[in-house]
């Protein structure tokens, strides 16, 4: 009985150090032998210059490839050697039609290293899911990323008009990077060509308040097909939540929403549920507004909502760390009604 082509080349979290041809081949001699790969991992290791440089062919020459995890490849480089090993890294990618999810997250990606990754967003049409979490990049270099997304959307558009079957940017993950309000405008733009994106999780990042309405009322607001929005550890207070309340009708799929820790306070969550109660959110199964400065109030202006059949799928709501006591009676009729919907799905 012959076995199963290997579809999956894994060298993760191995904590290997590779710097010279020698060290590659060692590790890599499957990845060598075989082009029927579709999940490449590389991440939990650390890559030379010269190891990415004997690396790149091995990549370039799987033409399968579907997923390529390269999460904390650098460790212990110098500032100066990312940027060639980078580019030696994203350019053998840029052939491969198939290579829709790529993960970069955990890497130093500042204004001096994020050239290469700028140059490979604005260029891979194939793209469909982008991992970036704690890079670094502080809102300058955030910026210039949002900026490539926003060519790759045009790039994408060229590429239908041309009959070329392109899928869209689905899934666009970027936290813990310091994006700050400084880049807001640029991801805002990114977005708004980006109109098909699904999940978008920003979490972490310093966006203070008009920031976040930036975000929200000129770029998300026209995502219609977003399903999983995160924002937590960000900085709402009622202008975020204003802005927020006047963007989620327009959000009909939308399954989790993630405010926590973001200072939505009561005020903001009374108008976040104003809004939830129009009934355009039937799909919201999660709600995440933990640490929030919720008082009872809120808490009951929710529990009205879910009562009145607004949000029929909801069930999850996370409200620890709030200021209202655990026996509050709106919290226990929530949890009660809740609890009920689970038990009966």
């Amino acid at each position: 009985m012959t076995s199963a082509t290997p579809t999956t080349f894994s060298l993760a979290d191995r904590g290997l150090k590779l710097d010279t041809e020698e060290d590659t081949k060692a590790h890599t001699k499957d990845l060598a032998s075989s082009q029927s790969y579709t999940t490449i991992l590389l991440n939990g290791n650390t890559f030379g210059p010269t190891a990415c440089t004997h690396l790149s062919p091995l990549l370039s020459s799987q033409t399968k490839l579907h997923t390529i995890n390269l999460a904390d490849i650098f460790t212990s480089r110098l500032l100066s050697e990312i940027p060639p090993a980078l580019s030696s890294l994203l350019t053998s990618l840029l052939p491969l039609q198939k290579l829709e999810t790529v993960d970069l997250s955990d890497n130093a990606f500042g204004l001096n290293t994020q050239a290469p990754l700028v140059s490979f967003l604005k260029a891979h049409i194939p793209l469909r899911v982008l991992i970036l979490n704690n890079n670094g990049l502080g809102p300058e270099a955030g910026a210039h990323i949002a900026d490539a997304l926003s060519e790759l959307a045009d790039r994408k558009a060229e590429a239908r008009q041309s009959g070329k079957d392109v899928p869209y940017l689905e899934t666009v993950i970027c936290g813990r990077n310091r994006l700050e309000t400084g880049s807001m405008k640029a991801w805002a733009s990114a977005f708004q060509k980006h109109k098909n994106v699904k999940v978008v999780k920003m979490v972490q990042n310093g966006i203070r308040q008009p920031g976040i309405q930036h975000l929200l009322l000129e770029g998300l607001s026209a995502c219609a097909e977003l399903e999983v929005l995160d924002l937590q550890d960000n900085t709402f207070t009622h202008v975020g939540a204003s802005a927020l309340a006047s963007a989620i009708p327009s959000w009909s799929h939308l399954q989790e929403l993630g405010v926590g820790d973001s200072l939505l306070g009561s005020r903001g969550m009374g108008m976040l549920c104003d809004a939830l109660n129009k009934g355009h959110n039937k799909k919201l199964r999660i709600v995440r507004c933990q640490y929030d400065e919720i008082d009872s109030r809120a808490v009951k202006k929710l529990r009205d909502v879910v009562e009145r059949g607004a949000l029929p799928a909801l069930r999850r709501v996370e409200l620890n760390g709030n200021k209202f006591s655990e026996d509050d009676e709106g919290v226990e009729n929530l949890r009660v009604e809740l609890e009920k919907r689970r038990g009966e799905a």
